[in-house]
């Protein structure tokens, strides 16, 4: 597995801002609340101090109290006690009322990104082409959707947030504790150095140990996905143990690296607890010994020590955060690696408009391949007439799909040309392009949802009435209604609880109720039975009459529908003739081997 990086630290940040600016102002309240949360950290020490130096040792308060402790009494009174109880209560509720004003803004903030980050990634990855999902697979997609995206929540908030809150309290801390003692002072600062460093020697170890444990666990979750969507066929051939044995390889090479991470971050842990532990050391040995000799007071000692305390704790919990931060730049690097694919499907910035096609397509010598050094599809040239249905026959793997995916430009042809109306298919919009297609595919594509919504895919808002208008145009009413919930029934993940004939005809009423000029069918009678084929045959023949039909088939049977037929076989397409006349030319052949 790889475990290189696309982007520096740097750039990452910057890029994950610029992703959260719609949220900024949110983001500079949490950091403004942060902020408002040092001095009430720097005042919770204060009361204990008052109750050991102005009750107990009845010294004098501060001329800044006195303002606020005349009412109490005076130094060492029951009254002052009582005041330093007071503001420890008060400091305390400022404390968590601020608190959770923090969490609820950054709570509202982080769910907002990442939705907004999934969405985005969602969106191009429906734009890449899909030769980019042929190599990647929709696991890694999935997981850098669901697993990496959350990256953008730690480094805006809780990766930033903390460091800069950090760069304001840690300077102030220090500030006060040079005012109470130079020296104590000069220990919490020679920490700071050392602590920066050892963050610095372990972060890229750790970054580069996170991307190559997110890559081992994407390819685990891809054997997962792969034999749960492969179920029947595992069953059929007995092979559940050689899939949890894949699995079990996979998920232990993602373990292993999460014990590497664990070690590495036990490693800087370790460093960083020593380090602390030393300075805290030498700060109780210089404090306990100044008090002993008079010249620092208990309870300035005692004050010291609470903001040392709290200035170890940032510094202690960037460390403890170490890990957590260079696996979230280890899952924004790879999220940032998708949104940076480029489209090799692109569409013009002065593209034109497309309302209703008429459907008159033209290739001129088009050449394709999957891999631009070995093209399978050479000097392809066609015609379909508007209005016309146009076969395709040939050989497993010749071409037919590719040559229905160039025509909906899921690929653009390496050279030559398709028109469309006399147009350029990448002169036009892109999204208006595809709105011209209905397609019916050899394997139909249903939805875990309702017989309904699936008729009504392509077109979301369509009347109850319209639907079943479709339905019966597709010889599929009649099953429905004597489904369990007629058109409420749901159909199952990937529409398993019908039948494939079932699955077929509600796919041919998608399409009769999209109603586009332009049909792509796709072995649309492959995996049926033949009395329902023929009832998807007359379905097809009103579904292709007024629209330019591209049928790609191996049955001589729907040869019929079509106004001509070309054979795509070794890179090249060559006309056949007549649909009709192929049709009775098999059903001769057939009767004669009979």
């Amino acid at each position: 597995m790889s475990d290189t990086n696309h982007y520096s630290t740097a750039t990452i940040y910057r890029r994950m801002l610029a992703q959260a600016r719609p949220y900024w102002p949110h983001v500079a309240l949490v950091l403004l609340l942060n902020l408002l949360a040092a001095p009430l950290k720097l005042a919770l020490p204060l009361p204990v101090k008052i109750a050991l130096d102005n009750v107990l040792d009845s010294k004098p308060l501060p001329a800044v109290l006195q303002i606020f402790s005349g009412p109490f009494g005076a130094p060492g009174s029951t009254g002052m006690l009582v005041f330093a109880c007071v503001l420890l209560v008060v400091f305390t509720l400022l404390a968590y009322l601020n608190g959770l004003a923090i969490w609820m803004v950054s709570t509202y903030t982080r769910e907002k990104l990442l939705l907004e980050f999934r969405s985005r990634l969602l969106m191009h990855l429906q734009e890449l082409p899909l030769t980019y999902h042929d190599a990647k697979g929709t696991t890694d997609s999935t997981y850098r959707i669901q697993y990496d995206a959350p990256a953008i929540q730690w480094i805006v908030l809780d990766g930033i947030q903390p460091f800069l809150t950090s760069s304001v309290t840690i300077p102030a801390m220090l500030y006060v504790i040079a005012v109470i003692h130079w020296q104590l002072a000069l220990v919490a600062i020679a920490l700071v150095p050392a602590l920066l460093g050892l963050v610095r020697i372990w972060g890229g170890r750790l970054r580069r140990q996170w991307t190559s444990t997110k890559e081992l666990q994407s390819s685990a979750m891809f054997v997962v996905q792969e034999s749960l969507g492969s179920l029947r066929l595992v069953k059929a051939f007995g092979t559940e143990d050689r899939e949890q044995s894949r699995f079990a390889e996979q998920a232990t090479a993602g373990m292993r690296g999460q014990m590497q991470v664990a070690v590495s971050q036990g490693t800087f842990d370790l460093a960083t607890g020593t380090a602390l532990g030393v300075g805290t050391a030498v700060a109780l040995f210089i404090g306990m010994r100044h008090v002993q000799t008079g010249e620092l007071t208990l309870g300035n000692f005692w004050l010291v020590w609470a903001y040392l305390a709290q200035l170890f704790g940032p510094l202690q919990m960037i460390g403890n955060r170490l890990s957590t931060l260079q696996g979230a730049l280890a899952s924004a690097d790879r999220a940032l690696a998708v949104l940076d694919e480029v489209p090799k499907v692109a569409e013009k910035p002065d593209a034109r408009p497309l309302a209703r096609a008429k459907g008159h397509f033209v290739l001129e010598k088009i050449a394709f391949g999957y891999r631009e050094t070995e093209p399978f599809l050479r000097n392809v040239s066609l015609e379909i007439p508007a209005g016309s249905c146009v076969g395709i026959m040939g050989p497993t793997g010749a071409g037919k799909t590719t040559i229905a995916a160039l025509l909906m430009r899921f690929y653009d042809p390496t050279s030559g040309r398709i028109l469309l109306d006399s147009i350029d298919l990448r002169d036009y919009r892109l999204d208006d392009l595809r709105k011209q297609f209905s397609v019916v595919l050899q394997d139909p594509v249903l939805f875990s949802t309702t017989i309904a919504e699936n008729i009504a895919y392509g077109r979301p808002d369509a009347t109850m009435a319209e639907i079943e208008a479709a339905a019966e145009a597709a010889n599929a009413h009649l099953f429905i209604r004597q489904a369990e919930n007629g058109y409420d029934t749901l159909v199952g993940d990937r529409g398993m609880k019908l039948s494939g004939g079932e699955r077929q005809r509600i796919a041919l009423a998608r399409a009769f109720l999209r109603d586009a000029p332009l049909l792509i069918l796709d072995e649309p009678t492959s995996s049926v039975d033949l009395h329902t084929e023929s009832l998807i045959c007359e379905a097809l023949e009103r579904l292709t009459e007024p629209r330019t039909t591209l049928l790609v088939t191996h049955r001589p049977s729907l040869l019929r529908l079509c106004d001509a037929v070309w054979r795509v076989e070794a890179g090249t397409v060559s006309p056949l003739g007549a649909g009709a006349e192929m049709s009775v030319a098999w059903r001769e052949t057939t009767r004669t081997a009979l």
